[in-house]
């Protein structure tokens, strides 16, 4: 008999949806390592805490608004190629082993992976503004200015990298309002949900 395949949930969340805090107790509760975002909100506000890699993602994004001619858009066309097929590598090489996954377009990446099971957390802005605040341990007016920001600069960096659009429901198996339902309920469902689409 076939070892079953380990479990694999992908997490696309709206900013201070709580994934950082649901993502981990669903990897738990599953057996399965956690994996968090790509680039944390600190390193979106601040580009220059993060790495290479985040540089290379920003000069792409600024490509694709930028009148680019000649041998810029071949460079431009070069770079997403490269980013993109190393982040694919690296999720598909996540899943292999099992595990909850945020962000990094898992979704899509993984949109035909057996047992895969994908969710999206969003909640009403005034509550999403608040726990940011709160988990961050900044002021709101801060979290607010990160949420304008980072909703459209996550979508926007999977539209131009890999030509879709995070925030479409119908890409998910579970669509979870964090406003109103607690961590551990959203966990217990994501849990629920991922055994039952297995059998």
């Amino acid at each position: 008999m076939a070892t079953p395949a380990p479990p694999v949930v992908t997490i696309f969340e709206a900013y201070g949806s709580g994934a950082e805090e649901i993502g981990p107790r669903v990897a738990e509760e599953l057996g399965v390592p956690f994996h968090a975002q790509a680039f944390s909100s600190e390193q979106l506000e601040d580009p220059s805490t993060g790495d290479g890699l985040l540089a290379r993602v920003f000069a792409a994004m600024g490509g694709s608004y930028a009148a680019l001619e000649g041998p810029a858009v071949a460079m431009a066309q070069r770079d997403d190629h490269e980013l993109v097929l190393r982040n694919t590598e690296w999720v598909l090489d996540a899943a292999r082993g099992g595990g909850v996954i945020v962000g990094r377009n898992g979704a899509l990446i993984l949109s035909s992976w057996p047992g895969a099971l994908h969710v999206r957390l969003d909640a009403p802005v005034t509550r999403r503004v608040e726990r940011a605040a709160r988990v961050a341990g900044i002021s709101p007016e801060r979290a607010a200015r990160r949420q304008r920001r980072e909703d459209l600069m996550r979508a926007d960096m999977s539209l131009r990298l890999y030509g879709w659009d995070p925030r479409e429901p119908t890409r998910y198996d579970l669509v979870l309002n964090t406003g109103t339902l607690d961590p551990v309920a959203c966990a217990a469902v994501i849990v629920h949900a991922v055994r039952a689409k297995a059998r």
